[in-house]
């Protein structure tokens, strides 16, 4: 089972792993430690702050990144994307809307389209408009998302659409989640919350903390978090994050939350800007039970391919004229 595929080509990286560009944390000192590890990062583009990509952005260096945002955001703000594209991406991924109105920008300035989808009709959609590569999101994943696991979902894809890559998002944190990913058919992996857990990431070291000492059953996925912080997705969006006292207080108790908002949001906003996460959300997956450590990233994408190229019996790549036949290399 190779680790170079058509994924690899499209994007001109050695390893199939992908940072998720995660609203706050994928900076761009993490999206260019991934890329220089020989995955590919991407700057956590988010609702579109332009400031705040033009200011990242040079944090990469001269690595090779890319960035993401959700999609639906980038028609209220229309400027941001080519803002993105000047910055001349390896790709461009886009989450929750349709990308149909986006690519053909994209595909115009050289980069790929990467579209995450959590549905068979988000997926079909997404190949209508030219996606180069689809993530495939199941509900184990950190942040919004629905309600399919990733296994059923990812199969489904996989059979429907075996012309177009496939990523597989969701629960995964190590070189077996990966390998598994590639057994069902996908043909790499995008991970945000293991590389959440890493030196570069900018989240709050306190919320590092906590997702190093979490269990996958110290996840929920509710509304509350966005009804606190007063920005409420549309059904059937929820999102998952760490429980800490205040998820535990509104679980089921939303409608009274809705009738006292104006107090809940300023103690969140409050509560965020002062890194307390009693009661601001730490976004992360079930993946986190998986992570006990905070390395830098580069090193987890060291990790993760020495473990699956063990798994799946694959020989690290060597000089042309000393590869063995493929039937070999598979023993």
């Amino acid at each position: 089972m190779p680790l170079r595929n058509r994924v690899t080509e499209l994007l001109g990286i050695e390893h199939p792993i992908l940072l998720a560009p995660m609203d706050g944390v994928s900076g761009g000192r993490l999206a260019a430690a991934v890329s220089r590890a020989g995955g590919l990062g991407l700057l956590g583009g988010g609702y579109g702050d332009e400031t705040w990509l033009r200011s990242e952005w040079p944090l990469a260096g001269n690595a090779r990144i890319g960035c993401g945002f959700i999609t639906w955001s980038l028609a209220r703000i229309p400027h941001v994307l080519p803002t993105a594209l000047d910055h001349r991406p390896a790709a461009i991924m886009l989450s929750f809307g349709d990308p149909r109105p986006f690519a053909p920008a994209i595909r115009e300035a050289g980069a790929k389209l990467i579209c995450q989808v959590q549905s068979l009709g988000q997926a079909q959609e997404a190949v209508e408009a030219g996606a180069d590569i689809l993530v495939v999101q199941g509900t184990e994943a950190g942040g919004h998302g629905q309600s399919r696991p990733l296994m059923p979902l990812l199969l489904e894809t996989v059979d429907a659409w075996p012309g177009t890559p496939i990523l597989a998002a969701g629960g995964i944190a190590d070189g077996r989640g990966l390998a598994a990913a590639l057994m069902l058919g996908a043909e790499g992996v995008l991970m945000g919350t293991r590389f959440y857990a890493s030196q570069e990431a900018d989240g709050h070291p306190e919320a590092k903390r906590r997702i190093v000492d979490a269990t996958g059953e110290d996840t929920v996925r509710s509304i509350v978090f966005d009804l606190s912080r007063r920005n409420v997705w549309p059904a059937p969006y929820t999102g998952r994050v760490l429980r800490n006292r205040h998820s535990e207080r509104w679980l089921g108790r939303e409608a009274e939350l809705m009738q006292n908002v104006e107090e809940v949001a300023r103690a969140y906003a409050e509560a965020r800007g002062r890194g307390d996460f009693d009661i601001a959300a730490v976004i992360a997956g079930q993946a986190c039970g998986l992570i006990h450590d905070l390395p830098p990233a580069g090193e987890i994408v060291e990790r993760i391919i020495a473990q699956a190229r063990a798994l799946l019996g694959e020989r690290a790549p060597s000089a042309p004229d000393d590869e063995a036949p493929a039937s070999e290399a598979a023993k």
